[in-house]
Formats: C-alpha cells, structure tokens, sequence
C-alpha cells in the first residue's frame, strides 16, 4: 500500500457531475464546455496537417511559427513584447501549464494565496510541491478581492499569488483598479503571479481584459496562461500557451521538460497558419455576451438571483430562494428530479460553504437553455406548492 500525497482530495467535481449526468440523462449545462464547431478553416488545416506528415515530435518550447504569432497578438492586443525564441511556451492544455509554473517556483512551506472560489486544480498542485495554500475569499456578492484584507495575509514566506481573470466559477473581472493595486502589492518584493488568463477573449459590458502583459511591472514577475481553446472550440485539442520573461520561463522550461515530450504537432502547425487576421475577440465576446443575456432574460421574474458575469461564458445563480438545501444535494436534486445537470460552487472552496449558489455554462445553443431554464424554473413553483 502506498501513503497518498493528496490525502484530502476527493474525486473531480466534474468527473462526479459527468457520472450524475450519464446516470440520470440530465441536460448538461454543467461542465464547461462549448455547444459550437470549430471553424471550418481550421477543421481542414488540422486534417492538412494530421495527412501530410506532421505527426513527429514538435519542439518542446513549441513551433516557433505559432509562437511568434502569439507574441505578436499579445503586443498588438495589450502591449508587452514577448521573445517568441525565450519567453513563449506552449503546452499541453492550461492545467499542464499551472502545474508547471507552480512546479518550477515553489518550494517547501512556501506560501501561495489563493483566492477562492478557486479551479480545483491550482491548490493539488501547491501541497505536492510542498507549498502552503492561504486562502483568501473574493468577497460577495460582486466576488471582488479585498485589497486591504490580502495585504495582511501577505509575509515574508508569499512566494506567489495566483489571479484568475476572468474568473472562473463566478464570472467577476479584474478591474485596472485592482492591477495598480496588485502591482503596488507586490513592487518591492519576490512574489512572482501566476496569472490564469483562460478566458481572456470573452469579455463583456465593454470592459476590456486587463492582462497581467498590459502592465510592464506585473509582466516581469508574472506567468500568464491562455489558450484559444475557448475562442475556436477547441479545448479538446489539448494546447494552451505560457508568456513570461526570459529568467522565469527558463525555470518553467526546465520543468515542462521532464513532464511531456511536445504539445500535439499536427495542430500547432493548424493554428499557426489559421492565426494571422484572428487577432480581435470583439465578435466572441458579442457572441457570449448575447448568450449571457439571452439565458438571463429566460430566467426573469423567477427566484433565482443571477450574479453579474461580466466575462467567462459560466453564470451563478443564488437559489437561496428556492431551498435550503446545501448546493451539493440541491445540484443532485436538480439532476435526478427535474433533469438539469449544474455544478454547485462549494466545490470551489476548500472548506464548506453555506453560499447557496449553482454555476451554470451558457455556451450552448438557444433550445438547450430554453429546456435548462425551463426546468430551474419548475423547481421554485413546485416547493411552494408543497409549503
């Protein structure tokens, strides 16, 4: 028998919601993902390449084709000027890229904080590089950070502070307001950001991604990760990308070495040619953003309290309207009872939570919200009835 190195954790959440959907044939408004193809023109590239003998190793930092049209898009969209050569890495997938930035930092009893709710992956991969959480909660009902609160969590052992921008579970934005805060936070010391920029192209309200690249101080200690998974369709295809100066990506290289050989060639080559002209998301975020309002309009009137998402394509709902029940059995309830799969956002917590909200994914098509909020909305009008 072995000792387990991640004692307290428990399955995915997302693995548990995909059992529970299989189970029950629930509508699955879920788990994150998109209900929409990928272009047409990047669908032919990819067979291109997958027949015309792509399919060798890639170098391990990347093909520097696509990684030069990275660095290109992150000047022209925020301003910082990545080496393609030293400072850009692709990787496979966003969570490979956060542990290896974790990975390549921290050390033990090194502390990170951690805004929560939280991805469920960031945490697992602090304790097994022998790394101390500190949790830090975004404050409610905005889900916004606490400037003053975090700067007394802060000591001489913060090593590093991860920001997810947009935010993923609750849709809250960073603010220029909170990058000068971070910045003044961290000038002056050897905390290094890891900066989780996933869903960077979807933006709303004519806000405009604040990108830890749009501030010269915070790029020169920061990891970002994004991908174009969320603005193609293509999470499936396993490739996201690291920005980050030359010394620290160094560190990451190093790392990444020894945990795969190279990301999926054949789509890097895909991308790289598909990539020049595709360098504004305005017409993504206008699509998300349509979505967003479409979905909450469905649900006006009712008694479910949508928190503002202001990027992302998740939305909370507060059902503390609806039910006391904890979101875990409500979420099950919502499944086996009324067919609509949802996450509930305690899974984002390292700790029980008695916020009472569920997540839900609008990034799918008009009948399948109309058939999810249709049955949300069964829900209040029949535990009434039973008052």
């Amino acid at each position: 028998m072995i000792q387990s190195k991640l004692p307290n954790t428990n399955p995915s959440i997302f693995t548990t919601i995909h059992h529970l959907i299989e189970e029950t044939g629930a509508i699955d408004v879920a788990i994150g993902k998109s209900d929409f193809c990928c272009p047409d023109e990047l669908t032919e590239l990819a067979t291109k390449y997958l027949k015309n003998g792509y399919n060798n190793f890639a170098p391990l930092e990347g093909i520097l084709k696509l990684r030069e049209l990275i660095a290109q898009q992150v000047s022209e969209n925020y301003g910082y000027n990545y080496k393609p050569e030293t400072e850009v890495t692709v990787t496979a997938g966003t969570i490979q890229a956060v542990h290896t930035v974790i990975s390549a930092v921290i050390k033990e009893e090194d502390e990170v904080i951690v805004f929560e709710p939280a991805f469920e992956s960031y945490v697992p991969s602090i304790v097994l590089n022998g790394g101390k959480p500190v949790y830090v909660k975004l404050k409610e009902p905005a889900f916004k950070v606490d400037w003053e609160e975090l700067r007394k969590m802060i000591n001489s052992k913060t090593r590093m502070i991860i920001i997810n921008s947009p935010h993923n579970p609750t849709g809250s934005v960073f603010t220029e307001e909170d990058m000068v805060q971070l910045q003044k936070l961290t000038n002056g010391t050897n905390i290094v950001v890891l900066g989780d920029e996933f869903f960077e192209s979807i933006v709303y309200d004519n806000q405009v991604h604040q990108s830890l690249s749009r501030y010269e101080k915070l790029a020169g200690r920061s990891f970002v990760i994004s991908s174009f998974g969320t603005p193609f369709n293509i999470n499936g295809w396993g490739i996201a990308h690291c920005l980050a100066p030359e010394p620290l990506m160094k560190e990451f290289r190093k790392i990444q070495q020894f945990q795969l050989y190279n990301a999926n060639t054949p789509l890097q080559h895909a991308l790289a040619e598909y990539l020049p002209g595709q360098e504004s998301f305005s017409e993504i975020s206008g699509f998300y953003q349509g979505k967003r309002n479409y979905f909450s309009r469905l649900l006006d009137d009712s008694l479910y309290e949508l928190v503002p998402a202001h990027g992302g394509y998740f939305q909370l709902l507060d059902y503390s309207k609806v039910s006391d029940e904890s979101d875990k059995i409500f979420v099950d309830r919502l499944a086996r009872d009324f067919g609509v799969a949802t996450i509930p956002v305690s899974a984002f917590y390292h700790e029980k939570s008695r916020s009472k909200y569920i997540r839900v994914c609008f990034a799918k098509e008009n009948s399948k919200l109309e058939q999810a909020a249709e049955r949300l909305l069964q829900v209040p009008s029949m535990i009434v009835g039973d008052l």
